[in-house]
């Protein structure tokens, strides 16, 4: 099924699928800035809610997810959505036809996903009426963390954005991590008690299990994250220089895609230099990271500021050992010297101790993975975040 209404894409299911949804209790609307996020973070989420009778409806921009989405039974609506613009009338005509997409969906509930799907979304449901809104901001993103002068002149603009759209006596936040809980508090940007602290999107620890490789390979490090600077790509590749330069028998692993919709995506001309050197073998997007990480001996994040990162939970949860950077988010899932190692920011001779330390240490490394294992399951299960998710649902007042 395909409808073009004004630039807006929107598929279903086949007639089998719709005739199921038309027979669901309530309408949920997940909107977030990417297909692959809600494909990759959150369909899982949306099988719950199915299971519980809700007909869970998938809004992002245009991008390559959608046919999956209708092959698990899930309509999905796409947008003409810029990540980066900011053209007024550009951004004015998408809320248009986000109000649009509301007023002709009708949802109980809309559950956005991402700072700029948040204030789009909670805005145009409060024109339209839709007072059940849950926001969840999963990192606080490039305009808070960024130091550089757009980002700082976005600053006071978006934060007064965010102070309307999460307005409402049944609008509530999803947090990840408490220094963003405090943030948010500081800035004052939402009533303490319409917050609620839910640890990241929960992986599947009946899924994402221990590897039973030999472990006496090449010891192998994998970052797997967007390439994006603020994700430490180049301390990782610096500190893969400083090692490789000692001989050691060590592989580097980067995995992930370009997002050129963010503005701090790494360029084509470093892809091209970090090729060059040789230090890192660079993967690209990997569809399938529980095998990859079946291989490898050590996760790390140099990240400077996580929501709460999944594929650290993931890995932990194949009790792979972790290095992260000793800030919001990641502080959430690595604890030092008992599942890994907390490191500074941009600090790669710090890192590159750690991943030594590590390489040296196969005993440490055992003993670090199985503590990760043991955090995942008690803290990070999906169904957890999942009945977590719900019971704010039912706060909101959707009744489930």
């Amino acid at each position: 099924m395909l409808n073009n209404l004004d630039g807006v894409i929107a598929r279903g299911p086949d007639d089998r699928s719709a005739g199921i949804c038309a027979l669901s209790f309530m309408k949920i609307i997940f909107f977030a800035n990417t297909d692959w996020y809600l494909f990759n973070f959150r369909l899982g989420l949306a099988e719950f809610l199915r299971d519980k009778g809700c007909d869970v409806v998938m809004m992002s921009p245009v991008g390559d997810y959608g046919a999956r989405f209708e092959a698990l039974g899930f309509r999905w609506i796409g947008l003409p959505m810029d990540r980066r613009s900011l053209n007024p009338i550009r951004e004015a005509g998408l809320l248009r036809q986000i109000r649009m997409i509301y007023r002709q969906e009708r949802p109980d509930l809309i559950h956005n996903f991402t700072i700029k799907c948040v204030v789009y979304g909670s805005l145009a449901a409060q024109t339209v009426g839709i007072d059940k809104r849950i926001n969840a901001v999963t990192g606080l993103g490039h305009i808070f963390i960024s130091s550089s002068f757009k980002a700082r002149m976005l600053r006071p603009v978006v934060k007064q954005l965010l102070r309307t759209a999460l307005r409402g006596n049944t609008s509530y936040l999803i947090l990840q991590n408490p220094d963003d809980n405090q943030l948010f508090s500081r800035l004052d940007l939402i009533n303490a008690g319409h917050v609620r602290l839910i640890k990241g999107s929960g992986v599947d620890t009946d899924h994402f299990v221990p590897s039973e490789q030999n472990r006496e390979r090449q010891f192998t490090v994998l970052l797997a994250s967007r390439l994006l600077r603020e994700k430490g790509i180049q301390t990782f590749v610096d500190a893969a220089e400083l090692i490789s330069k000692r001989k050691e028998r060590i592989k580097f692993l980067l995995a992930g895609a370009s997002d050129p919709g963010n503005p701090s995506a790494v360029s084509a001309d470093e892809l091209a230099d970090w090729k060059q050197q040789g230090c890192v073998e660079i993967l690209g997007h990997v569809e399938n990271i529980r095998e990859l990480m079946n291989d490898v001996d050590l996760v790390v994040l140099p990240s400077h500021r996580e929501g709460v990162p999944r594929g650290l939970i993931e890995a932990a949860a194949m009790e792979v050992p972790l290095i992260a950077t000793d800030v919001p988010g990641c502080r959430e899932i690595v604890q030092d010297g008992i599942n890994g190692f907390l490191i500074p920011v941009d600090d790669a001779r710090a890192l590159a101790e750690k991943i030594t330390v590590l390489l040296r240490d196969r005993l440490l490394c055992r003993k670090f993975g199985e503590a990760g294992r043991k955090l995942v399951v008690q803290e990070f299960n999906h169904q957890h975040v999942f009945q977590q998710t719900l019971n704010l649902y039912r706060t909101a007042g959707l009744a489930i």
